[in-house]
Order: structure tokens, then C-alpha cells, then sequence
């Protein structure tokens, strides 16, 4: 029988292969001679990311992966969740497992909600079981079947129907490993053999699924001890329980039933409640003369030092803002990094010398000259402008430093309050999907690069993996340093900002590297019931991002 051959550029080897129609992608990966630094778990079709069971008809570029890749380790993920998920159903069929959220390098998991304790020797089972799962190397099988009739398969989970119902397609994929089955909205690895590292541990009243690093899917990620960071998601988890609103879906629910005004006024008092408890903590401790807030990017920073100092005047506090940028060192003088370029980022970019200098001389009360740093030449410059303390002032400074504890190493910590701000998702796609809490920040810069920068989707994206980096080195670190962390995230945004985000989305271009996280972001906003934004009240942390704002920037 004559063969018929297709074109498939492998942009690994930067080559074009001639392959038999219908092969699978796990072939063309046998077939040609690449070498992944790690097992090969995915692959970017057509920048689409696809699993290695996928056929080839037409003429494609194919990318290869292996874990330590983003796309390579969210297969990683969703395929470990899916063996935990099986090993739970086997060990403790009647009990319901929900994946949180990230802590701690790993996944915090319950069974039975937060109040229900699971002990050692469940914990002990449920990994045995998993073990056992992977060690079998079971095949993990993609199913596409008419929504509705899946729908029906997953009629005992209220939430997840509705999540199928609000995407509105006509087909949906679910996955099985042997009887049991399971929804994820990405790929998964070809069977459970795929996923050895992982571990299971103590954590709270539940456990933490413990997984690789992020770059060496061969090594187990230590465990960080952030307990400051996981009050501040219980706090908010807790709420959505009260609220009734664990998932995706259960909020589809409510926008189905027009709720949505009330619900939206709940979650911006919510947050108004909370910084204003802030405000009050930091009038009762008496001497505190210097709030430093730190945070990564789109995290709501500005907008939350704006409220606080609402707040703070209310109290009969005088909050003055010192800006850290006009303390940067001179051009020349600014570290470098490792490509040989600015490192604008860099702890050592300030003049920490004089900072410090400064704020010891404003906390006994001398007047001192402020400097004002020129973006343009790149010096600083004393214009004449000056400064000096009294008794009702405290100073307000934001910065991605500002919980370094080098940053004010002179300066009397017991006059200094720290906070950390960020935006902390605590819904849950459905019970095993958490929501990254970067992807909330990435979708909101998108829509603010756009709105007041000037800026594409597609540049943004461009630009995120550096600006992740810069947060692993200089801002996740010192978290835990925090008097106090603020979840800036609101319950409602994603489905306010899809209607703003889904056309800058779509404009990028398919053929280039930012369009696979692009496409991504497109599937994961469409489980959202769109929500208008006409109700936002103008001091809310969205219309930093979005517009409207009450507040000068």
C-alpha cells in the first residue's frame, strides 16, 4: 500500500521530517534522533500543546518538551493530580478531596474541607497508593464526548457542570485511568508512569503534595515554611466557604441567578474591612514612624497604599509618600547582570547607605534634602526639595525590596511596619484545578500594559518570565518577613476582566512564541461567566488595572 507522507518541521532540530500520516507524536519523537534534557512528557503542536497521543495529518511545526519546560511541568502537574485523585477515590472512596492551593514549594490538599483532620496513617495509604499507580505505568486515555453526555458522567458534582455548561463548546475532553475518571482543562502525560516524583506530607489539618522543582523534574522542591502565607489564604478560603463559593462553577451558579451586584459589594467591603483593620494595627502599636510594602507585579500595590492611607488619616495619621526610586544609584554605578546589562532590579541598584542615612535622620526629627532621581540621565539630583518628621506623620514606601531586611539593616525595626501584598486566588477552578495566582497578575497586567503603557498582549507575555524571575530573586523570599499579608485577589475579577483581556488575547499571532501561553489563557477565561465591571466602586484595586480609578497615579 503506497505511503502518505506529510512535512513536520521539528523546531527542536530546526529540521523538516517526512512522517507517515497518522503517526503520533510519541513515534515522531521515537523516530527522529532528539535528545530532551529530560523524559519528553508533551509537545507544542502549531504552538498548541498537545499529549503524545496526538496524530499527525497534516503538515505541522511540532516542539518537543520535557517537564523542567512551563508547558512541560503544568502536563507534570495535571498528571499528578489525576494519580492522587485515583489514590484517594481507592483508599478513602467516601471521603472528597479538594487540591487547594501552592504553599510551601508543593499543593496544599483536604479531604473533607479544612475542619476535616486527615491522620498519618491515611496520608501513609493514600501515597502507598500512589505508588503503586505509578509504578503500574497505567495508560492515561483522553476522551472527547458531547458536552452534555459528559456532564452527565460528572452529575454527582454540581460545580463542574456548571463549569461545563459556562464554556459553552460542544465537546469536552475528560481522562481515565483504568475505571476511574477525571477533568482537567489541559494535557496529560500518555500514562502514570510519567510522574514518580512526588511526596505526600503533614500539613495543617490536611496534606501537602510535594513536587519537583521547577527545573530539575528529577529532584524533589524542599518544603519553605510559610505560615504567614497560608494564614493569609485561609482567611479568604474560610470566607468562600461562608459564601458557599469553593469553585468556579459555584460562582458561575450565582451570575446565573443574578447575584452578582450583591456579591461584588460583599467582596470590595471585604477588602475595605481588612485595611482598615491594617490602619488600626498599625495606630496601635504607637511608634510605628515608616510602612514599607512590597509585593510582586500587579499585585495591587499602588492602589492598596492609596486606601491604606484613607485608612491611616482616618485615625488622625499623617501618611506621607517617599518614593525608593529616588534613590537609586547613578547609572554607572548600577550592578550588572550576568548578560552583562542594567540590573535595575538589583538590591544594590539603591543607594542603601543613604537610605538609611535619611530615614534615621527624619525618626529624630532633622529636616533633610530628598533626592530625585532622573530617569533620563541617570543621576540623582537635589531640586531643593526637603523633608522633616512630625508626630501625626508616617511614611509610606513601596518597593519590591522593601521586606529585605539589608534594605533598612540601620534603621530601628521596632519603628517599622511591613506588609506584603499580593493577590492570593482562593477559588478553585474545581476540586483537583487551583488557580495559579500568576496567571490572576499576568491577566491584569495584560489589560493595564494595554490600557496606560501602550503595551500588546503579546509584549507583556514577552516580558513575564523575566519579570518571574526578578520576583523568585528579590521579592518570594522575604514574604514571610511581613507584619501583615493582604490578598489584593477579588473573587469577581476574572470574570470582570475576561471581557477586556479576550481581545488583546486574540491579536496574538499564531506563529509566535507568546501564543501558546496566549491560547492558554483564552481556554482558562472561558470557564468564567463574563461580569461587567459598571458596578466596580472607583477606589476598588481592579481600576488600577482597568481604569476609572478615583485615585492619581
Amino acid at each position: 500500500m503506497k505511503q502518505h507522507l506529510i512535512d513536520i518541521r521539528c523546531r527542536n532540530l530546526n529540521t523538516t521530517v517526512k512522517v507517515e500520516m497518522g503517526t503520533s507524536l510519541q513515534e515522531f519523537y521515537n523516530q527522529i534522533d532528539l535528545k530532551l534534557p529530560y523524559r519528553c512528557i508533551g509537545a507544542l503542536v502549531n504552538n498548541r500543546l498537545e499529549d503524545l497521543n496526538f496524530l499527525l495529518y497534516q503538515p505541522r511545526h511540532v516542539e518537543f518538551v520535557d517537564a523542567s519546560h512551563p508547558k512541560g511541568r503544568s502536563i507534570y502537574l495535571r498528571t499528578i493530580s489525576m494519580v492522587l485523585a485515583k489514590a484517594v477515590d481507592t483508599v478513602c472512596p467516601t471521603r472528597h478531596l479538594r487540591i487547594e492551593h501552592p504553599i510551601s514549594k508543593g499543593y496544599y490538599c483536604t479531604l473533607d474541607g479544612r475542619n476535616g483532620k486527615v491522620d498519618a496513617d491515611t496520608i501513609a495509604q493514600i501515597k502507598a497508593e500512589m505508588e503503586r499507580i505509578v509504578n503500574a505505568d497505567s495508560a492515561i486515555e483522553a476522551i472527547s464526548a458531547p458536552t452534555d453526555e459528559v456532564m452527565k458522567l460528572f452529575e454527582h458534582q454540581p460545580d463542574r457542570v456548571e463549569l461545563l455548561r459556562t464554556t459553552g463548546t460542544c465537546y469536552t475532553r475528560y481522562f481515565r485511568i483504568d475505571n476511574f475518571i477525571d477533568f482537567f482543562t489541559g494535557v496529560l502525560a500518555p500514562s502514570t508512569g510519567y510522574v514518580p516524583v512526588f511526596d505526600l506530607l503533614p500539613y495543617a489539618n490536611g496534606f501537602l503534595l510535594r513536587v519537583p522543582y521547577i527545573d530539575n523534574p528529577t529532584a524533589l522542591a524542599p518544603v519553605v515554611p510559610q505560615p504567614k502565607m497560608f494564614d493569609a489564604f485561609d482567611q479568604f478560603v474560610e470566607w468562600n466557604h461562608v459564601m458557599h463559593l469553593d469553585n468556579v462553577g459555584d460562582f458561575d451558579r450565582i451570575m446565573h441567578q443574578k447575584q452578582d451586584s450583591d456579591f461584588l459589594k460583599v467582596y470590595e467591603a471585604l477588602h475595605e474591612k481588612f485595611i482598615a483593620s491594617i490602619a488600626d494595627n498599625i495606630h496601635e502599636r504607637g511608634n510605628v514612624k515608616i510602612v514599607m510594602i512590597s509585593g510582586p507585579s500587579s499585585s495591587g500595590k499602588t492602589t492598596f497604599s492609596k486606601r491604606l492611607a484613607v485608612q491611616l488619616a482616618v485615625l488622625g495619621i499623617r501618611p506621607v509618600v517617599l518614593s525608593l526610586d529616588d534613590y537609586f544609584v547613578n547609572r554607572e554605578d548600577t550592578p550588572k547582570d550576568e548578560n552583562g546589562e542594567w540590573d535595575f532590579e538589583h538590591l544594590h541598584a539603591i543607594d542603601i547607605e543613604l537610605f538609611n542615612q535619611q530615614l534615621n535622620d527624619l525618626l529624630t526629627g532633622k529636616e533633610v534634602k530628598l533626592p530625585t532621581f532622573n530617569f533620563e540621565d541617570g543621576h540623582r539630583h537635589y531640586y531643593g526639595k526637603t523633608m522633616q518628621m512630625t508626630d501625626d506623620m508616617v511614611l509610606i514606601i513601596e518597593g519590591i525590596h522593601a521586606l529585605n531586611p539589608e534594605l533598612l539593616a540601620k534603621v530601628d525595626a521596632s519603628r517599622v511596619f511591613k506588609l506584603y501584598v499580593s493577590a492570593l486566588t482562593t477559588i478553585s477552578l474545581d476540586d483537583h484545578t487551583w488557580l495559579s495566582t500568576s496567571d490572576t497578575r499576568l491577566i491584569r497586567r495584560i489589560v493595564r500594559d494595554y490600557n496606560f503603557r501602550g503595551f500588546s498582549a503579546r509584549d507583556t507575555i514577552a516580558r513575564w518570565p523575566s519579570v518571574r524571575r526578578g520576583e523568585d530573586r528579590w521579592i518570594f523570599p522575604y514574604q514571610e518577613n511581613a507584619d501583615v499579608m493582604f490578598n489584593s485577589s477579588l473573587l469577581f475579577e476574572l470574570a470582570v476582566l475576561r471581557r477586556y483581556a479576550e481581545p488583546l488575547l486574540s491579536q496574538v499571532p499564531q506563529h509566535s512564541d507568546e501564543y501558546p501561553e496566549a491560547y492558554r489563557l483564552l481556554k482558562f477565561l472561558r470557564y468564567f461567566e463574563p461580569m461587567e465591571a459598571g458596578e466596580l466602586p472607583p477606589t476598588s484595586l481592579l481600576r488600577e488595572f482597568l481604569g476609572g480609578s478615583s485615585f492619581r497615579y
